[in-house]
């Protein structure tokens, strides 16, 4: 066997991942608010880069104005001289004043400016506590029992951990809290469920001993629909129980809801793209109304050619090069933006007339090829981005989904539809006698869908839909 060292040469292609690359898929994958952030990141720090007025335009004519309003001041200050002091100190005209920091004039009024914040569950009840307490003692032990609430308005710690941590008395601690009981959100402060619904039935005024004693044992029953064993237990009729379930759901089982919390991470959405119908046409309109409009600035332009130093040159044009390939990057999302949502309104027009029951099937397979880029750029175009129609705000990947088999016409159906006409079927069945996963699935599969029971079992449970057990009613 012959052992040593050759060398040989070989040909082959790869991709190479420059910066350049990695940042325009970096900028196709942003939205809009994502976009921006970034973009006022790079503003800081890359010189070239620079902010154009979107209104340059009207800019440019103001200032046209402006120039020959001074020619004409010019002309009339040639005849008389205007002492614009002694007018300013006679001037005392108080009807108009801005609604600006008057130490900072600068400040833009913006609109959270106009707009209330919410207040926090914590605060409403601080506030109730004010109100409610004469001693410190008792402000000390209340505020430190709101301060334990969880986001869901209930008590997160026991009474012996409170009475251990302030060195206060079990009974005093125990008075505070029901104190805090009474406060509005009704049921806040519980330190369990049972406890917080039997909170809002006494504040009902319900008298039902049979109410109080389903809520006390019974709970896990309630969610699992056993009316005949309840009924059978406390010898009462089921309809009784039935009535006695429609009053327990009525209840808030979280206080704490509608109330700010300070851990929520709140989402707005911005729509990226904008769907218009106008008459029998349908417009597309990229949403780039918030994303900063970049340029390249003059000043440092010029400073590279009329600059020396070498190091200082090698910078700029790099700082340079990379200002246009962002700004081209930029473009290049804007225009596979509009691209992939022309071709989800040529594959999906049906639903843009007619609803979410005319949604076809459609993969990332199919808008690729229409629109000649790969799979993997459709899925960075459509991920977390959201379309404006006038069907509602939706996010893209909702265009995309599975199909199932139709025996009538040879054609597939969107999975999305599939559940649009399960939940018709459910909202329309009759509560006493609610339709089964098998009984649903023959239905379909009489309207020619071909559909399994365990097809609608998963269907069902992603839209959230209990078993027919559960939403059988007596």
């Amino acid at each position: 066997m012959k052992m040593g060292f050759e060398l040989n040469l070989t040909q082959t292609q790869k991709l190479i991942m420059t910066p350049e690359l990695r940042q325009a898929i970096q900028v196709l994958q942003f939205n809009n608010v994502e976009l921006t952030e970034f973009i006022n990141k790079q503003l800081e720090v890359n010189p070239f880069l620079d902010t154009m007025d979107k209104t340059s335009e009207k800019s440019s004519s103001e200032e046209q104005s402006m120039e020959i309003g001074n020619n004409d001041k010019s002309e009339f200050s040639s005849e008389s001289e205007i002492d614009w002091k002694d007018v300013l100190e006679k001037y005392d005209d108080i009807s108009y004043k801005t609604y600006g920091n008057a130490a900072n004039p600068d400040d833009k009024q913006t609109f959270e400016s106009y707009t209330s914040k919410k207040m926090s569950l914590k605060d409403h009840l601080i506030i109730q506590l004010g109100m409610s307490v004469k001693t410190q003692k008792e402000k000390r032990i209340g505020e430190f029992i709101i301060e334990s609430l969880d986001r869901k308005g209930y008590l997160g710690c026991s009474i012996q951990d409170i009475s251990l941590l302030l060195n206060e008395d079990v009974i005093e601690i125990e008075r505070v809290l029901k104190l805090i009981q009474t406060f509005d959100p009704v049921g806040v402060g519980a330190r369990n469920l049972s406890e917080c619904l039997m909170i809002q039935l006494k504040e009902k005024g319900i008298q039902d001993k049979n109410v109080f004693i389903v809520v006390e044992k019974y709970l896990e029953d309630v969610a699992t629909n056993k009316i005949q064993k309840i009924a059978k237990e406390l010898r009462i009729t089921t309809k009784r129980v039935q009535n006695i379930f429609d009053l327990i759901k009525m209840l808030e089982p979280k206080p704490a809801r509608g109330f700010v919390v300070d851990s929520d991470n709140i989402r707005y959405i911005v729509p990226d793209v904008t769907v218009e119908k106008i008459g029998d046409e349908y417009i597309i309109i990229v949403n780039d109304s918030n994303v900063p409009m970049l340029t390249i600035s003059d000043y440092y332009k010029n400073m590279v050619n009329n600059l020396d130093d070498k190091e200082a040159n090698k910078f700029l044009t790099d700082k340079l090069n990379s200002s246009m390939w962002l700004i081209k990057s930029i473009e290049q999302r804007k225009m596979t933006l509009y691209k992939v949502v022309e071709s989800i309104l040529k594959f999906q027009r049906k639903f843009f007339d007619e609803g979410n029951s005319a949604l076809k099937p459609l993969v990332l397979k199919d808008v690729a090829e229409d629109i000649g880029v790969h799979e993997s750029t459709v899925s960075r175009a459509t991920n977390g981005k959201y379309v404006q129609t006038p069907k509602g705000i939706f996010e893209l990947k909702y265009f995309f989904a599975s199909g199932l088999g139709n025996d009538i016409d040879g054609e597939t159906v969107s999975s999305t539809s599939v559940k649009n006409q399960i939940q018709e079927l459910i909202d329309n069945e009759n509560n006493q006698k609610p339709l089964s996963d098998q009984k649903i699935a023959d239905i379909l599969a009489e309207k020619g869908v071909n559909i399994s029971r365990r097809t609608v079992a998963k269907y069902r449970d992603e839209m959230k839909i209990p078993s027919s057990s559960m939403r059988r009613r007596y």
